[in-house]
């Protein structure tokens, strides 16, 4: 648009218009929040901010999407609870909404959960989507259909904060999202993100090493950056969220370096939960240090037959975390599972 002669005052409603037509998966740097108790950001990692219900409406009466909108979601405004986020992992939505992996429709998976969480009377502060946003190399087109797909959680005024997996590419994220590469980060090539809570400080790290490539690696500048965060901020409980599981976990291939990570988490007591995705498997464990170990299913597929697919209501205590499956399948012996995670002293 530099290069563009333009008058130099738009009419009003051309200057609407042309405000509506910009792409609509923009991602803006959140600003420090002025409001008590509303979560702060500190390093944006490729976040959607809310947008109003007219814009969404808009938005998907042009693209002529066909989706039936609930009338809860265009009601009025919810109220929040800002100890409440919802965690999504591995959704790998492919541009073709139709593609199917495994058995399973991703687009579809994705939809019910949105829908779910959208429906919900007490909306959450924000949703995490932990890697693996694409279906198999980053592609644009991936991109482009997943923001599409979460535009109900954000018209139901939730924030989106996506990290990235191994099946992801961060150039064509950002080219997808531009205004998000433009936002001053602590590391120049990686998205890393602390944001600070009414209960807790989450620790968004990006594992992503190469698109295709099985393991991760978070690398020693994020580490660097990750331990004197983690010192200046010592004060509230700390949860930190990456793609990839540490080491070998059901026989899936995770950090090559967890063992310097977990050096810099474990004697750091505030840090009470490590969470990753990338097994396709549910899963809550606790180590011998007290640190709890969230393996977060897979919005997509599950590897192993009979697992569950979905999502988990995180609810921040001042103690502790619990934390509740909502399968997909809601006849699912997972369905409604509920784990409690007392915090470390």
């Amino acid at each position: 648009m530099g290069g563009l002669n333009r008058p130099k005052k738009i009419p009003e409603r051309m200057r609407c218009l042309l405000k509506h037509i910009k792409s609509s998966h923009i991602s803006i740097a959140f600003r420090l929040a002025r409001r008590k108790n509303q979560a702060k950001h500190f390093f944006m990692p490729i976040s959607l901010p809310p947008i109003s219900r007219r814009k969404f409406l808009r938005r998907t009466m042009i693209a002529a999407a066909g989706l039936a909108v609930a009338p809860k979601l265009l009601a009025a405004e919810k109220p929040a609870d800002d100890n409440f986020w919802a965690l999504f992992s591995d959704p790998h939505i492919a541009a073709d909404r139709a593609t199917v992996h495994l058995n399973v429709n991703m687009a579809d998976h994705l939809n019910a959960v949105v829908r779910e969480v959208a429906a919900l009377p007490v909306r959450p502060a924000g949703v995490f989507v932990n890697g693996d946003c694409a279906y198999n190399s980053g592609e644009k087109d991936d991109y482009a259909t997943i923001t599409n797909l979460l535009e109900p959680l954000r018209a139901a005024q939730m924030p989106v904060h996506l990290t990235l997996g191994n099946h992801d590419n961060r150039e064509h994220f950002w080219d997808v999202i531009k205004a998000d590469k433009k936002v001053k980060r602590p590391l120049a090539d990686r998205q890393a993100m602390m944001l600070a809570t009414p209960r807790v400080n989450w620790f968004v790290l990006d594992s992503l090493e190469k698109t295709l490539s099985t393991p991760g690696l978070v690398g020693k500048e994020q580490l660097d950056w990750l331990a004197k965060t983690l010192d200046a901020n010592a004060d509230k409980p700390a949860i930190v969220m990456v793609h990839h599981n540490p080491g070998l976990t059901e026989g899936v291939p995770g950090l090559k370096d967890f063992v310097a990570l977990f050096e810099v988490i474990r004697p750091r007591k505030q840090v009470k939960a490590y969470l990753f995705g990338h097994t396709h498997f549910w899963d809550v464990t606790q180590e011998a240090s007290g640190l709890h170990l969230v393996n977060l299913p897979p919005i997509a597929y599950v590897f192993q037959e009979g697992k569950p697919s979905g999502w988990i209501r995180a609810t921040m205590a001042a103690d502790g975390m619990k934390l509740e499956m909502r399968c997909i399948d809601t006849t699912h012996k997972a369905h409604g599972e509920v784990k409690e995670l007392k915090w470390r002293a």
